[in-house]
C-alpha cells in the first residue's frame, strides 16, 4: 500500500497550529497557483547589489534581472543567483505604505527561497522599499527575517525611464 501524501504543513515544514494553517489556506491557493495566474509580470534590467538567502551572502552571484509579479492582491519581487537559486519577497500589494513623501514601502509577510524549480515558502516579516539613490536610478531594497532569525535581503538598482513630455497642442 503506498504511503499517504504528507500534509501541506509537513511538506513545507511549517510548525504552526492547525487553526493558523486553516487561516492561511486561501493565501496558499494564491501563492502556489504558479505564474500562469499572474496578472502582471515586469522584468527589470539593472544591477543586483545585494542578495542574502537565509543568512548566506550570494551578492557576487546575483543576476542583473529582477521580476516583479502581481497576482490578484499579492505582489512579489524575485531575485536570481547564477547557480539557479531564487529568492522571492511576497506581500499584499494593497497594503503599500509610505515612509516619506517619495518612498513607498511594501510590507512583506513571506519569502520563498528555492533552486531548480523547488521552492520553500517561509513566513517572514519585512518590507521592500523604493528609493532614488541617484538621478535616473531607482533602487528596490527588500529585507525580511524569518522565525529563528534567518535573514533575507536583496537590493536591485535599475535605470528609470525619462518622463515623456506631452506633445504640444496644435494651434
Amino acid at each position: 500500500m503506498p504511503s499517504p501524501m504528507p500534509s501541506t504543513a509537513a511538506r513545507f515544514r511549517l510548525d504552526l497550529p492547525s487553526m493558523t494553517i486553516l487561516r492561511l489556506a486561501p493565501l496558499a491557493l494564491v501563492l502556489f497557483a504558479g505564474p500562469a495566474m499572474a496578472q502582471t509580470a515586469v522584468k527589470l534590467e539593472g544591477t543586483c547589489e545585494k542578495l542574502v538567502i537565509a543568512g548566506q551572502d550570494l551578492s557576487g552571484a546575483c543576476q542583473g534581472t529582477l521580476m516583479n509579479t502581481v497576482s490578484r492582491s499579492r505582489t512579489s519581487f524575485d531575485f536570481t543567483a547564477a547557480d539557479g537559486r531564487t529568492l522571492s519577497f511576497a506581500g499584499n500589494g494593497a497594503q503599500q505604505e509610505r515612509t516619506e513623501e517619495t518612498d513607498p514601502l511594501q510590507p512583506i509577510n513571506l519569502v520563498i527561497a528555492g533552486q531548480g524549480g523547488g521552492a520553500a515558502p517561509t513566513l517572514a516579516i519585512g518590507a521592500c522599499s523604493f528609493s532614488t539613490p541617484a538621478p535616473g536610478k531607482t533602487a528596490i531594497t527588500c529585507e525580511a527575517s524569518a522565525p529563528g532569525g534567518a535573514a533575507y535581503s536583496g537590493t536591485f538598482v535599475t535605470a528609470t525611464k525619462a518622463a515623456q513630455a506631452p506633445a504640444p497642442a496644435a494651434r
